[in-house]
Order: C-alpha cells, then structure tokens, then sequence
C-alpha cells in the first residue's frame, strides 16, 4: 500500500507502542515496521499479572502503558484502566445496561484510542467519549434517541447490530470519531472528537458488525463501511456516497473489517464468499468493477478478520487456514487441524508481525507461523489462555489476551 493508494487509517498520534484499536495502531492486524518483532515463541511464556474479568468479548487495547477492556459489572457495561505494567486498577466508566442473547451478554464492542481520549460503545448503541487519563466522561451519544436506530434483540427477523449489538468499533480520523449509529439518514456519522457534535451523516444502513475504515483509493480519501446491506465508499469530507456493492447475509452477519489491497476494497461472509471490488478514479469521477470473487461453494470468513503481508491474505475460512493472493483471490495453501471448535462459530485472531504471523486460536493457543505464501511453515506454538472468542492485544513484546475468566498479560520475548 503505497503512494495515492496508501490506507490512512483512522488513528491519532499514538505511541508505537500502542495497541489503540482492535485491529491495532493502523487498523490492519499488522505490527508498524518499528514495532517489537518476533523470532519466535518462548516454550513457556511468562505471565505478567492476570486480572478478573467477567461477560462480554470486548478486545482490550494498549495505550500510554494502560490496558482499557470492558466487562460487566453490577448489570452494567463497564469499561476499566489498568496499569500495563502490573494490571492495577487505574479507573472505571459505567457505560450502559447489558444486551443479552445466545451468545451471552456484556460489552462486546473493543474501546478506541488516540492517547488522549477513549471511545467506547455498548450494544444497545449507548456511545461515550472519556478522558483518557481518569475515565471522566466528556460527552456522550445513544443511537436510538439521537438517530432513531432501530434495536430489538434476537427476535424475529431483526439484523445486524439491532439483533446482536453494536459492535462495530468508530475509528477516530484526526478531529472526528466514525461511527455506524445505524439510523435513517444516519447510517455513518461523523462527530467532533471534542464536544460530539454532528458534522455530516450518510445514508440509511443498518449497521453490522465491521468496523469503519478511512483510506485513500483511487486517490479519493473514503470511509469504507461494511454493513448489513453491503459494502460502501462515501466521502471523507461530507459523507456523500462515492459507491456501493450490495451484499446480503442471513441475519446481516457482515463482520470482516475492509481489507485494502492497492486499488482494491476485500470483504466477505460465509454465505457470500469473498469479494474485491476495484475503485477506479476517472478525472475525479469514481466507479467500480469486480476484481475477483471468491466463490460461496469455495468458503468465505465468518467472524475472523484476515490479516494482508505483502500479496497475500491469511485467514480463517471455516476451520481451515488459508492464504490467498490478494490480486486474484486465488488459493495458495490451506492448513487444517488448528482450529477444532465447529465451522460456525470457529474463530482465530491474526496478527501480523513483519514476515510471521501469530493467531490466536478460540482455544486459547498461540501460533506463530511464517508468512509464506508457497506453504504452511509454523515456527512455534504456545498456550497463553483458556478458550476465547476476542481479539488480543499486542505492544513491546507484550500480548493481553482475555478469556471467559481473566485478563492476561503475557512477556513474548526470549527467557533470558
């Protein structure tokens, strides 16, 4: 990703060290080039500390030597500092009451960060923006009141976020925070990072559960937003859309975050398979074709998003490990037997650590395994956690994994 193409992501100034969103300080899984790379994987990884948590899947992230994750509390979302370095306890925000279903209940929307403040969203669309050093509230917004987002649980016919949650992170982009509130007329929303207040909002989605992205394609600078009705460019500057490939999925399970490949947008589902849609700028004026697709009989991702080295993608598709050419969409490998828990709900966080990758598997393993396109070559493994369905954390060496139980921190780098 280079030159006009290159993806700016929606991130303020961190710290290399930082660990600020889900998906990491440029949104995209990987480890920056000046980040802490890894050789390998110590036989017996040491433990740092380790802290209670209970429901929820909320990814923590790192920032300023702090760990911020949200759990449940007294029937409360709640979203809690703690020190990186010995897991103490700094603050704690109340955010909203719990969304239940079958999956649980708790926060299940990872935090963001630019060092300064935190975005945090619930479930039932309840949006907050806290000081990053004491957790004291700055501003707020609800989705149902001031959008008039739909919700209703799991019940009936209802999608997307109104079915399971709102759980697609914002992003912050410079002064604004991006969010999908899901309303008429609202399906994107771009706010004023300091008092919250509106600066443009776009279209009539609902939201899913993919986090909205900012990138420059085709030398036009769009936020890229996977929803339940499918995948969208709309201006950066005023939101006006730019174009649009509809997709459709049972229940509006869109979860995978936008990959961005040169000039090429990459989304999926298991029921649509895997799509690229090429953004093409012509004196300004922008429209699209399909690149490739990925045929539905072939598989598509379902709640892991892949991870993009070099041209290539690594992912999870159903049980199997794959890695795909990012300019055709064509296989290269596939490795099998690393994850075991059922197609459905199989899950694997990748991380990309400059020509590795590490994933964490839903049973708590981690494996580090070249990023190699010709073959699976695995480097190490070692088993950090219980079973997890969450995005780790990772800064300096140091992993954050979270369970069913427990926050833990973990030291990756060589015993001495």
């Amino acid at each position: 990703m280079r030159s006009i193409l290159v993806l700016i992501f929606c991130v303020g100034v961190t710290m290399a060290a930082d660990w600020p969103h889900q998906r990491g300080p440029q949104l995209d899984g990987n480890v920056p080039s000046d980040g802490t790379l890894l050789a390998t994987l110590p036989e017996e990884p040491r433990v740092l500390w380790r802290a209670p948590a209970t429901d929820g899947y909320a990814a923590p992230i790192i920032s300023n030597g702090r760990v911020i994750f949200g759990d449940l509390q007294k029937r409360k979302e709640t979203f809690h500092a703690l020190d990186l370095a010995n897991g103490k306890p700094i603050w704690h925000h109340e955010l909203d009451k719990p969304h239940k279903d079958g999956f649980g209940t708790g926060p299940r929307c990872a935090p963001v960060t630019d060092g300064k403040v935190v975005i945090m969203q619930s479930c039932m669309g309840e949006l907050h923006c806290v000081d990053a050093k004491t957790g004291d509230l700055i501003w707020k917004k609800n989705y149902q009141t001031d959008f008039k987002a739909p919700y209703f649980g799991e019940k009936g016919t209802a999608v997307g976020g109104s079915r399971h949650g709102y759980n697609a992170s914002p992003c912050i982009d410079s002064h604004h925070v991006i969010t999908l509130a899901s309303g008429p007329g609202a399906a994107v929303v771009c706010l004023d990072k300091q008092t919250g207040d509106v600066v443009w909002q776009s279209q009539d989605d609902q939201a899913a559960y993919s986090p909205p992205i900012v990138a420059t394609v085709g030398g036009v600078k769009q936020v890229l937003c996977f929803t339940v009705e499918g995948v969208m460019g709309l201006d950066r500057k005023d939101g006006k859309v730019l174009w649009r490939v509809p997709m459709s999925t049972d229940y509006g399970r869109h979860v995978i975050a936008p990959i961005v490949y040169k000039d090429l947008v990459i989304v999926g589902s298991h029921q649509v398979g895997l799509i690229a849609t090429r953004v093409i700028n012509e004196d300004g004026k922008v429209r699209i074709e399909e690149a490739w697709k990925r045929p539905t009989d072939e598989g598509g991702p379902n709640i892991s998003s892949p991870v993009k080295i070099g041209d290539h993608l690594y992912m999870l598709i159903s049980e199997t490990v794959v890695c795909l050419d990012a300019k055709t969409g064509k296989q290269s490998w596939a490795q099998e037997g690393l994850i075991n828990t059922g197609d459905r709900r199989a899950f694997a966080a990748f991380i990309g650590i400059g020509d590795k990758i590490m994933m964490l598997t839903d049973m708590g393993e981690l494996i580090l395994f070249k990023a190699d396109p010709s073959a699976y070559s695995e480097v190490s493994r070692a088993q950090v956690c219980g079973k997890n369905w969450c995005h780790p954390a990772y800064a300096d060496g140091k992993i954050v994994v979270r369970d069913a139980k427990k926050l833990t921190c973990v030291d990756l780098t060589p015993n001495n």
